[in-house]
């Protein structure tokens, strides 16, 4: 699942105002943001295979220390703590925010449970192995992503408000964007020149931007 996970950054957006929508992209991000960077340094593996599944080209064949379950409780619990310890520094009283972010995080592991083939790990590379499958069907998959960002913006906009046209229809057109560009993740074809390197170092960026993009914008609402 790539969109879709940022259904819970504004979701969760809308239920905790204090929380950044920006941290939040992080959140629903990390374990991707973990796995790419470990691909790089030969930690976790990934293929590219054209049309593994309908909806990706990924084969995901080693990755316990980002996707495992009981690693997903791992990092959770250990952004939980940080940023209850940055929340502590900085005398502010944002336990709810600590819990959000916590969530955040975990929320990415139950949404590619829905989506992913048997590639999700419990604990070890071979343990037993979780996934829905729902990859092999492409519209389904593109549809649910969809349905879920349209359904986090609308809770999103809802507990906020824009004071200018770019406020208001900022995130909005932003959404858009996300859904066409997850048009092009889902039923684009692979390039000839993708290789594991540089689709590790792209997604990682993106990622990245995608979140200072939500930081931005989200600025520039009310709640």
């Amino acid at each position: 699942m790539f969109v879709g996970h940022y259904a819970a950054s504004f979701a969760l957006k809308a239920y905790e105002e204090k929380a950044s929508l920006g941290w939040l992209f992080v959140g629903v991000q990390f374990f991707d943001l973990l796995f790419f960077p470990l691909t790089l340094m030969g930690i976790e593996r990934f293929k590219l295979i054209e049309n593994f599944t309908a909806s990706t080209h990924f084969k995901l064949e080693f990755m316990p220390y980002s996707h495992s379950l009981v690693a997903a409780f791992f990092w959770a619990g250990l952004i939980f703590l940080l940023a209850s310890l940055i929340a502590r520094y900085r005398r502010a009283k944002h336990f709810k925010v600590a819990a959000v972010m916590a969530v955040a995080v975990l929320s990415h592991w139950f949404l590619d449970l829905v989506v992913h083939t048997p590639d999700l790990p419990l604990m070890s590379d071979d343990s037993v192995k979780f996934g829905w499958g729902l990859w092999h069907y492409a519209f389904i998959t593109y549809g649910l992503e969809a349905i879920l960002l349209l359904g986090g913006l609308y809770f999103y906009m809802r507990s906020s408000r824009g004071t200018t046209l770019a406020s208001r229809v900022g995130m909005p057109i932003f959404v858009v964007l996300l859904l066409l560009i997850n048009v092009l993740n889902i039923f684009g074809p692979l390039s000839p020149s993708d290789d594991v390197t540089s689709t590790a170092i792209t997604a990682t960026i993106a990622y990245l931007v995608l979140a200072a993009i939500a930081f931005v914008l989200d600025r520039k609402r009310i709640n």
